[in-house]
Formats: C-alpha cells, sequence, structure tokens
C-alpha cells in the first residue's frame, strides 16, 4: 500500500508585480492558509518520506508556511516539470517515484493535481468535494493498492482526506465583494 497526498499551492498575489508567473509569490491569506494546513497536517499525524515539488516561488512559499505550521522542516526535490503540469504528466512523475517511498507529498498546480485526483480515485464523497472545487492550499490525501508507483492506475485510489484551509477557518474561503 502506498500513501499519496496532494498539496495545491496557496492563495498567491496578482498585484506584485512580476516579470514571469513563475515568480508570483504568496499574499497574507496564502501564507495564513498554508500555516493553518501545516498545522492540521501534524495534529492528523501526516507523515512523508518523499517529497516532489514544483520550484515555482509560490510553491516554495507555500512549502515554508507549511513547515511552519507543522513544526518541522522536510527537504523537497524541486522537480521544474510540476510547474503547471497536466494530471497525465503528473501521473507519470507518480510512476517515477523512488519505490522505496510509501508516503509521497507532491506539491503543485491546478488544474493538474486536481485532475490527477479525479483520475487516480474511486467514487465516493470526498471525490464529489475534490470536483466540486479543489481550492488553493488544500490537501488530498489517497491510499494506492499498489507496492511499486510504475501499478499506479486511474480509478484504483481510495481519497482518504480532503482538506480545505476554509473548513478549517471560515475566513480562509472565497472573499466576498
Amino acid at each position: 500500500m502506498k500513501t499519496l497526498t496532494l498539496l495545491r499551492h496557496a492563495k498567491s498575489s496578482w498585484d506584485d508585480p512580476v516579470a514571469r508567473d513563475f515568480d508570483r509569490p504568496l499574499n497574507a491569506k496564502g501564507r495564513r492558509a498554508a500555516a493553518m494546513i501545516g498545522r492540521q497536517l501534524k495534529s492528523l499525524d501526516f507523515k512523508f518520506d518523499h517529497i516532489l515539488a514544483s520550484p515555482a516561488v509560490r510553491v516554495m512559499e507555500t512549502l515554508d508556511e507549511v513547515w511552519n505550521g507543522y513544526g518541522r522542516r522536510l527537504e523537497p526535490v524541486w522537480d521544474k516539470a510540476m510547474y503547471l503540469a497536466s494530471g497525465a504528466s503528473l501521473l507519470d512523475l507518480v510512476h517515477a517515484l523512488p519505490e522505496d517511498a510509501d508516503h509521497v507529498l507532491m506539491v503543485g498546480h491546478n488544474p493538474g493535481l486536481e485532475d490527477l485526483t479525479l483520475d487516480l480515485t474511486l467514487d465516493g464523497e470526498l471525490r464529489e468535494r475534490a470536483e466540486d472545487k479543489y481550492p488553493t492550499a488544500t490537501v488530498a490525501q489517497m491510499t494506492l493498492p499498489i507496492t511499486r508507483w510504475a501499478e499506479a492506475q486511474s480509478n484504483s485510489a481510495t481519497l482518504i482526506a480532503f482538506i480545505r484551509p476554509r473548513d478549517l477557518d471560515p475566513t480562509l474561503g472565497p472573499d466576498t465583494p
């Protein structure tokens, strides 16, 4: 059995004048949400033995805040292939994960993370929530009935957690006009 956890980067700032999308930082709400998600991961005793992350600034800053909340810094493998990757490309990265890693965290972007979640998981209430909306700083954790990552396939995983920042603190939900 393998466990795959997907974390979408936190809310980024569109007000910051950067030359490239890749360099866009988090906004204040995103920083709060990421730290809260880190605290939740710790309280639920989520553990990771391998982390694969996009090197985009907003992902790096998300992880900094998550680790602040988690209380422990874990070092990811930074992979440019994760930057704005499609669900199919992310599945290729899953297939290439180290076999000795049983609990993997992947941190990146939508729509790829949402597409990968929906592709891998079986129907159920949590999957319906993910299908409805996969907001920034949201965590989806699934178990896969496999012994090797290369065996991961569509409609085989069980989504066991889907945690949105607004579920933990309503002020972290969508902005209201």
